[in-house]
């Protein structure tokens, strides 16, 4: 079984486009649930884990460790 691991100020691709015409996304919170906040007009999104895994297509971005 795959395990990827999710942290908070990755950036990810998603599927699906946004209204706004953005796939991308930066990860604000994560856990059981995931608030996600699109970069094309800001607007946050709240994910169960299931759907949030299901939905994402890849990750652009990984936050630098400091």
């Amino acid at each position: 079984m795959n395990i990827t691991r999710y942290n908070i100020g990755d950036i990810v691709k998603m599927k699906k486009l946004h209204p706004c015409g953005s796939d991308k996304w930066e990860i604000t919170r994560t856990g059981m649930d995931f608030r996600i906040k699109c970069l094309g007009c800001s607007r946050q999104v709240m994910l169960s884990r299931p759907d949030f895994e299901k939905a994402v297509k890849a990750i652009v971005q990984r936050k630098e460790e400091a």
